[in-house]
């Protein structure tokens, strides 16, 4: 089996997404990146790259691997770019010394080189490649909506992936129906009154998961462990819930990287949500325009606005960002880590982060006082912020300050 590295090259425009994690640990469909790349190439990952800033927090969520080590290998290294959400096949073709390149952005792909050039390559140095193929199309991800991008074939390739081929027993008081598979945890507790409905697509509820009375669940969509779907919910299709998230009310086509919470009514839809997200009660947001036009959308401060491809995208929420109750959410938001929402008028395009939105204005959310409510949610899941993810969130923070005063 080849080793495999697989980094992260630090892409500057995928923030929310990549403030608290690496690009490959992003969740793009059930999977992350880095999980769907194991299991769809068969990889022995021997480490992985990342900027510096996040090496200690990578470390904490990947114990058992390297991560920043020298290439130690005797035999040619299979560099993959952690940005590279599908596209697998011109990857698993790859002979020694060839590349894949993106045409249009010039970024690498994939690469399966001698140990030598994949040390240079990963200390920053040109990748010398005998034979480079081109994608005359996009494949890696750029801004932070192309989880909505490539989210329907990520859901389905790890469907597909993830099917045991072995039938699942419908719970007694369950109403299912359609062709597609159901794939069912024996730890999962699924309440009478249930229906799944597996016309559209498979249906995975994971170990450890709960759904409560009166849920209505629509292929595909998956609920990941320790998930909990409260009474009579409306889980629809292409929606991902996350571990140990907590979901109610009407969502659809949203991917929940986990630890959040919906706990309450309103439509959530065409989304991302980030980890340690609370949505109040009532949270509803748009995820398409009055005009039924395409959605324009700003990355980060200080871009401009941006074609996304999309007619259908709801809001992009970062970590740790808090709505109050009945807040409302236009069409193609941009929630920047840390933000605190408790406004009556709508939420509308890009938000820094570390904002405290209020009737009185927009102004910054102290450190102190934003580290303090991180502690109380991560508390109520028996979970403490590492000493690594506070001095990471310090330097956000500061980053995000200087937003605020040019603002």
């Amino acid at each position: 089996m080849t080793p495999a590295i697989v980094f992260d090259d630090n892409h500057p425009h995928l923030s929310p997404l990549t403030d608290l994690r690496a690009s490959f640990d992003i969740r793009t469909g059930v999977l992350t990146m880095l999980e769907r790349l194991r299991l769809a190439l068969d990889l022995d990952i021997v480490s992985l790259s990342v900027p510096e800033h996040l090496a200690t927090i990578t470390r904490e969520r990947h114990p058992s691997l390297r991560v920043n080590a020298r290439v130690e290998s005797a035999s040619p290294v299979l560099l993959i770019n952690g940005r590279c959400p599908l596209s697998y096949e011109p990857i698993a073709d790859l002979q020694v010394g060839q590349s894949i390149v993106e045409d249009k952005t010039g970024s690498l792909v994939a690469a399966l080189v001698s140990p030598e050039a994949a040390s240079a390559f990963l200390a920053g140095q040109p990748l010398n490649a005998v034979g480079v193929a081109t994608l005359p199309f996009p494949v890696l991800l750029s801004r932070p909506w192309h989880v909505r991008t490539y989210r329907d074939d990520c859901i389905q390739s790890d469907m597909e992936l993830l099917d045991d081929g072995e039938p699942a027993d419908i719970p007694a008081g369950v109403t299912a129906f359609g062709e597609y598979p159901l794939t069912l945890s024996p730890s999962a507790k699924i309440y009478p009154g249930v229906t799944l409905d597996l016309e559209h697509g498979p249906i995975a509820i994971g170990p450890d998961t709960v759904v409560r009375p009166g849920v209505t669940l629509i292929g595909p969509c998956a609920l990941l462990p320790h998930a909990t779907v409260l009474e009579k919910a409306l889980i629809k299709g292409h929606t991902v819930i996350g571990p140990h998230c907590k979901v109610a009310g009407e969502v659809g086509g949203t991917i929940f990287q986990g630890f959040a919470n919906k706990a309450h009514d309103g439509h959530l839809g065409d989304s991302y949500i980030g980890e340690w997200v609370n949505l109040g009660a009532g949270t509803t947001n748009s995820n398409l325009l009055n005009t039924y036009g395409e959605v324009i959308c700003i990355a980060a401060p200080g871009m401009s606005n941006e074609r996304t491809g999309q007619q259908f995208l709801g809001a992009i929420i970062g970590d740790h960002v808090k709505t109050a109750i009945c807040t409302r959410i236009m069409t193609g938001s941009i929630l920047h880590t840390g933000s605190m929402f408790a406004q009556s008028a709508a939420v509308s395009g890009c938000v820094p982060g570390f904002s405290w939105a209020t009737d009185a204005g927009r102004r910054p959310f102290r450190f102190e006082k934003f580290l303090e409510v991180a502690k109380a949610a991560m508390k109520r899941r028996k979970l403490e912020p590492s000493a690594g993810m506070i001095e990471r969130m310090k330097a956000l923070h500061d980053q995000a300050m200087k937003h605020h005063d040019r603002g």
